[in-house]
């Protein structure tokens, strides 16, 4: 695993226009599996996103000088941009054959890929999907555990599933840029333990302004640019406030 050099202060998901802009765009795809008769509970899913994107961040292969560094590298020095697309029954079975991880939760099944041109999308990936994903949970998520690392969704924001789950993959990310390599390395080797939950409307502010890594959005889809959408509580950063 290797240290990323842009630091928290220069962030890749704030709205304004930095120098980040000026360099070539990439994305990263994520493609989640949506079979019409037994669909994932969306929290599942969210969660499942997260952790996701955390272990092609921490892949081997993401490092150093594996296959996907260098995209791994050109991603990260520009807009951090994710997008899910949704796929189902063969398209699902083209999406696995292509280079990636399949991250499996208790509902879910994400796929991650390295990160593509943000106009050179692999055919397989580029006629999937994005609109249209939306999911229910069955039952309440249950409560948090307060000694996990928890992402907290802004209550006031009305967000499709994918749309959450791509803000849910920012959030994890910009944790995973805040923890020393000893922290990450744990987190790794754990298996990514993590919870998304919607905050408390009154707990809210206080979130926000606890200094804890915080999305704010570009505004490309769904919401306004700026808005807050995601706060990463990780027990290690905590401590650190």
């Amino acid at each position: 695993m290797s240290e990323d050099p842009t630091p928290v202060s220069d962030s890749a998901f704030r709205s304004e226009t930095s120098v980040r802009d000026a360099a070539p765009q990439f994305v990263l795809p994520l493609v989640v599996r949506i079979e019409r008769a037994d669909p994932p509970a969306r929290t599942d899913a969210l969660e499942t996103a997260a952790r996701a994107v955390l272990t092609i961040l921490g892949d081997e292969r993401s490092a150093g000088d594996g296959e996907w560094a260098q995209a791994m590298r050109d991603w990260q020095d520009a807009r951090i941009r994710k997008v899910v697309r949704r796929a189902r029954g063969a398209e699902w079975r083209r999406a696995e054959a292509l280079p990636g991880i399949t991250v499996t939760g208790k509902s879910a099944e994400v796929r991650v890929f390295p990160p593509v041109p943000l106009d050179g999308w692999p055919k397989d990936l580029a006629r999937l999907q994005v609109s249209g994903t939306d999911l229910d949970d069955p039952e309440p998520p249950v409560d948090a555990d307060p000694a996990a690392p928890v992402l907290w969704l802004n209550p006031d924001l009305g967000m499709s599933a994918g749309k959450a789950m791509a803000q849910a993959g920012h959030a994890a990310q910009l944790a995973w840029w805040e923890l020393s390599e000893e922290e990450r390395a744990g987190w790794h080797d754990a298996g990514f333990p993590l919870a998304v939950r919607t905050a408390d409307p009154a707990r809210w502010p206080e979130l926000t302004g606890s200094g804890l890594s915080l999305v704010r959005d570009a505004g490309f889809t769904e919401i306004a640019p700026g808005s807050c959408t995601v706060v990463a509580d990780h027990p290690a950063l905590r401590r650190k406030r």
